[in-house]
């Protein structure tokens, strides 16, 4: 996948921090842009993705909430944000990557279903 694509999305996880701005459609995205399933797939392996999944894994973490030396740290970097913020951007970035997972699944090679005619 081209730089530009992982730059979109470091961008977009940016303004779901900063900004609260959660407008990314990747699927959608995916789609307009013609993406190949095989792109798609290396998006899924992408460090960029790693991020994504570590950062909503601590978010769970966070909102769960806990008192032992993981939770305290979880609450000092994202104490700033009211847990129910955190709800909506860890479902917002886990969509990220399930539209790249959804996407990939529905570019799997096979037969195309040709239109009735009339």
């Amino acid at each position: 996948m081209d730089e530009e694509v992982y730059d979109l999305i470091e961008h977009a996880i940016d303004l779901a921090f900063f900004k609260g701005n959660l407008q990314l459609k990747f699927y959608e995205f995916l789609k307009y842009r013609k993406t190949k399933k095989v792109e798609a797939d290396e998006f899924l392996a992408s460090s960029t993705a790693d991020e994504l999944r570590n950062i909503i894994s601590e978010l769970t973490e966070y909102i769960k909430g806990g008192s032992d030396g993981e939770h305290k740290t979880l609450r000092e970097g994202y104490g700033h944000i009211p847990k129910p913020q955190a709800r909506k951007i860890k479902n917002y970035l886990y969509g990220i990557v399930d539209d790249a997972r959804r996407y990939s699944d529905d570019r799997k090679p096979g037969r195309r279903r040709k239109k009735p005619s009339k």
